[in-house]
């Protein structure tokens, strides 16, 4: 027979629990703790590591399912991995660890809490002037490497060159790209309708691109693998604008290519892709 309410309470003995005190020491440990966390959460935010450390997270998931279902295979893979991955993860997060570093010591990090932006849809206004800035450069072939971000940060591109921070304009774009200027040599990052930084250097693509193409192309297919941002590109040679997306490039397209490559909502992925692929087949139909 199950037993009665009052004989589970007697075996209790509520008289003996008593609610721990709690001192003020412990209050600034639990409150250090979770600044700690938060920054941590922002620093990873803010660069690619957090494409990363989802799919970390994604792994962790699986993990602890396999180990609660059973799944013997899988534990045993994840068993065997556990030293190596950890390895593995010091090698992937390099650069973000070496960022965070470098944070703590310039003083960046109470900052960066205060100043954690939501980013937004660029603007069409935003989409025109990058475009006529593409059609002037093109004409008088001046070579030209403009990233727009999108829903992967590129705070560690970004950190390479200088930092800008002006509204997007035509007159800007074309006076950063200008021959023998200061800034003109490198690569301009858009976020959040502003000219975020200037002269960035960026991963070079390791696959075949083309033998007719640069390292500029290179750099912008390179760009393209690693986010999810629009890479525009303006040839030196020849004044095509070309657009890399996803690490592959478009060549030689026409402003309302990128018009609607750019305005269509960037947090709809699956719709992205799909599109791309279809306006790349009808580009390559229509041009063979």
């Amino acid at each position: 027979m199950s037993k009665s309410f009052k004989d589970i309470f007697s075996e209790l003995n509520l008289s003996t629990l008593s609610i721990p005190s709690i001192r003020l020491t412990d209050i600034i440990d639990i409150l250090l703790v979770a600044v700690v966390i938060y920054v941590i959460m922002v620093w990873i935010k803010e660069t690619r590591a957090w494409s990363l450390f989802k799919g970390v997270a994604v792994i962790f998931v699986i993990s602890i399912l396999s180990y609660q279902l059973n799944f013997y295979t899988i534990s045993w893979i994840i068993e065997k991995t556990v030293s190596v991955g950890i390895l593995a993860l010091i090698v992937l997060f390099q650069p973000e660890f070496r960022k965070g570093l470098e944070q703590i010591g310039k003083g960046n990090i109470v900052t960066n809490i205060f100043n954690n932006e939501e980013e937004g849809k660029i603007s069409s206004r935003t989409v025109e002037e990058i475009i006529t800035a593409a059609v002037k450069m093109a004409k008088v072939r001046t070579g030209a490497l403009i990233l727009i971000e999108q829903n992967v940060p590129l705070g560690d591109l970004e950190e390479t060159g200088v930092a800008v921070d002006g509204i997007v304009s035509s007159q800007l774009l074309i006076n950063i790209f200008e021959n023998k200027t200061p800034l003109h040599d490198g690569a301009v990052i858009i976020r959040n309708n502003r000219v975020a930084a200037a002269t960035c250097i960026l991963p070079l693509t390791q696959t075949e691109i083309g033998l007719d193409l640069g390292t500029r192309h290179r750099a912008a297919v390179g760009a393209s693998e690693v986010s999810d941002a629009y890479v525009i590109v303006v040839s030196e040679e020849t004044g095509a604008v070309s657009i890399a997306s996803e690490g592959k490039l478009m060549r030689n397209v026409s402003p309302d290519v990128i018009r609607n490559l750019l305005t269509r909502n960037p947090r709809k992925k699956s719709k992205k892709l799909n599109l791309w692929k279809v306006r790349r087949k009808k580009y390559v139909k229509e041009n063979k």
